[in-house]
């Protein structure tokens, strides 16, 4: 008898449940008391903010959330994970992320739940204040007796007659004065610091002047400058200076531009397809002159020393056509390969020319 009535009760529950549906009425249906928060202005270094969203079940069944889903990675929920019964409310945890997230942010959440076509997007907002800057912040290469704003300094592209001037910041974190001296300095670069002597605890600059006029060659250039502190005989510290030296045709005359010469290539790429771990490949591009004087090649670099090409020679006439031969050697190599060969030529509208290696090495 007992299982009689309860077989009858759930009849009557399936027939109610296709009576509402067949109505078009929803059998379960959510409402949020808000659903948008902004929380102002946080600080960065104070972690993590977190606002919770109050929904209630409206409608006549139990509400289940299938999702809740963040617009990014920064933003983390948590929410009920119990059916939630009519006229009962459930929770939307959501954690916002500020560090290294400085300014104004809006990130919305998607929350889907067992009604048919429902999407409901909360919102957060705000503006992080960034947390203050340390000393490590602002000079983040640790050289013991100083700290840099950076280990490196390029200069990027320079010309054959510049001579530019940059800086790196230092700090003397010590409780000591603190002299600077550099060992391997190549004429082309002078370098020295303001003031001569750092006081303890106090900044100043690194100041550093490439001349390219004493360089002699084109493309790019790499140094690597050691330092020493206070006269001391031990140059464990580097800084890398670099920059690519380039011709200046800023002063040719139309004439001259239009009797100058014209680089050509038969391909800007070679493409190995794929080849065994150790093995190497070989290929030729195809230079030519395509203009009307004497074409000068001044430089073949490579990306990594896994690369070189060297062309047959150097000078091309005009109509005239030489070979680069290039080698790509796989030793140590796996994986998807894509290296750069940078060549510098007289040709004014074309004097930086790269050309790729690429391929996959098993």
């Amino acid at each position: 008898m007992r299982m009689k009535r309860i077989l009858g009760t759930a009849f009557i529950l399936m027939i109610t449940l296709h009576v509402w549906e067949a109505q078009g009425q929803p059998l379960t249906e959510i409402q949020f008391e808000k659903m948008d928060h902004n929380f102002g202005r946080i600080r960065e270094e104070a972690g993590a903010a977190n606002f919770t969203f109050k929904f209630t079940n409206t409608g006549k069944t139990p509400l289940i959330l299938q999702g809740v889903e963040p617009s990014c990675g920064c933003t983390t929920p948590e929410w009920s994970q119990e059916p939630v019964l009519p006229g009962k409310t459930g929770l939307i945890k959501v954690s916002y992320n500020p560090d290294q997230r400085p300014g104004a942010f809006t990130k919305s959440i998607t929350v889907t739940a067992n009604i048919p076509r429902m999407v409901r997007v909360l919102t957060i907002s705000g503006e992080v204040i960034p947390r203050p800057l340390l000393i490590t912040d602002l000079y983040p290469v640790d050289f013991g007796k100083l700290r840099l704003s950076s280990g490196e300094l390029s200069f990027v592209r320079i010309k054959d007659n510049e001579l530019k001037t940059d800086t790196i910041r230092i700090y003397n974190p010590g409780k000591f004065p603190v002299s600077v001296g550099f060992k391997i300095i190549p004429p082309h670069i002078t370098l020295k610091t303001i003031p001569t002597i750092l006081p303890a605890e106090s900044k100043g600059l690194l100041i550093i002047t490439f001349n390219a006029t004493k360089k002699g060659e084109y493309g790019f250039v790499s140094n690597r400058i050691y330092l020493s502190f206070n006269g001391e005989d031990k140059f464990d510290d580097a800084i890398k200076v670099s920059g690519t030296v380039e011709e200046d045709f800023s002063k040719f005359s139309a004439t001259e531009l239009a009797n100058a010469p014209r680089i050509e290539f038969n391909s800007r790429i070679f493409d190995f397809k794929e080849i065994s771990a150790g093995q190497s490949v070989d290929y030729k591009f195809y230079i030519s002159n395509k203009g009307k004087s004497k074409l000068i090649i001044r430089s073949v670099t490579a990306s990594c020393g896994c690369t070189t090409g060297k062309p047959l020679t150097n000078t091309v006439l005009p109509g005239g056509t030489t070979e680069l031969k290039v080698t790509f050697d796989s030793y140590g190599k796996t994986g998807m390969q894509n290296k750069i060969i940078t060549v510098i030529s007289n040709d004014p509208e074309h004097s930086t020319t790269l050309l790729r290696v690429i391929g996959n090495v098993n």
